[in-house]
């Protein structure tokens, strides 16, 4: 099924991988482990990837980069639920994605991912290539004018492509990311889209690699602000606390997760953006004018960031 689409963005998301992983080295100090995989003859998915992880890192606990490219003989449920035409298709699908956990709780963890799917109709057609992405950023202490800075970057990242498009992947961030059994927001958003085809593949390309040149713009600014700020056991505790609902939303909400598990991905890969340690408590709740309350009733709530 290879085809022009396919090569471009591939060449794309290994450059990407390895910028993102060369800049969080060098703020680290720490290289990162390349994992090169190839799944096995006879197995769901066909395809190989590139997992790169940091961990036990001065500045970040857990740094987990991984590109993967696969192919399948049937999209998953997870792929088609809006696509219904496309149900039993062969498909390739091809994506970077990112979560770094920082040591410092005063350094927020992010998310970042870029991929596109291209499946061949079961009864015949052209090739049928959508795209998905965004970034988003989930504090542990909440300051303004690191909110703005990851929004105002990711507005100008997609001001070329429509004014329409940062108003709408915003409010889409903001429904996605939201830990629905619990009526919370995982973090202060950013920008999400999905099975997005509407510029074609030339304008869905150029606008997913915006996103991705976007995101060392929008984060290492935030990290090299905050990673020399102290902190004691107090604030360890809580970004524990709130890195389960990290883990919470990944596990019972992430579309990505539930479409690597359900069509045979690489288990390990999938979850690279786990925490390494996190603890839950039962019915914990921060006291009224706290750092801790602050992060709750000010900044995991849905805001015009810009």
């Amino acid at each position: 099924m290879a085809h022009e689409p396919v090569t471009l963005m591939r060449e794309y998301l290994l450059g990407l991988q390895q910028r993102i992983t060369s800049a969080i080295s060098e703020i680290d100090g720490k290289s990162f482990l390349s994992d090169a995989w190839e799944k096995a003859p006879g197995e769901p998915l066909q395809g190989s990837g590139v997992t790169q992880i940091l961990e036990g890192g001065e500045v970040f606990e857990r740094a987990g980069c991984g590109f993967s490219h696969v192919s399948g003989p049937k999209l998953p449920p997870s792929a088609t639920q809006h696509r219904p035409e496309l149900a039993g298709a062969p498909f390739e699908a091809l994506g970077v994605s990112l979560v770094f956990h920082p040591r410092n709780p005063y350094v927020p963890t992010v998310h970042m991912n870029v991929r596109m799917i291209t499946a061949r109709p079961v009864h015949g057609g052209e090739p049928v290539s959508w795209f998905g992405g965004g970034m988003d950023l989930t504090p542990y202490y909440g300051f303004e004018e690191d909110a703005v800075h990851f929004h105002r970057t990711c507005a100008q990242a997609l001001a070329p492509f429509g004014a329409d498009k940062y108003p709408r992947f915003k409010a889409w961030c903001d429904d996605y990311f939201c830990l629905r059994h619990r009526g919370e927001q995982r973090g202060i958003g950013g920008i999400f889209y999905d099975d997005f085809a509407e510029l074609g593949f030339e304008g869905g390309f150029a606008m997913t690699r915006a996103v991705g040149d976007a995101f060392l713009h929008a984060y290492v600014p935030i990290v090299q602000r905050r990673v020399g700020t102290p902190y004691g056991e107090r604030e360890r505790q809580f970004q524990l606390y709130r890195r389960g609902r990290y883990v919470e939303f990944n596990l019972v909400w992430d579309r990505g997760t539930h479409f690597g598990l359900q069509s045979g991905g690489r288990t390990e890969s999938i979850l690279l953006s786990m925490p390494p340690l996190v603890r839950w408590a039962y019915d914990e709740r921060p006291r009224p004018g706290t750092p801790e309350h602050r992060l709750l009733t000010e900044f995991l709530v849905r805001r015009d960031w810009l």
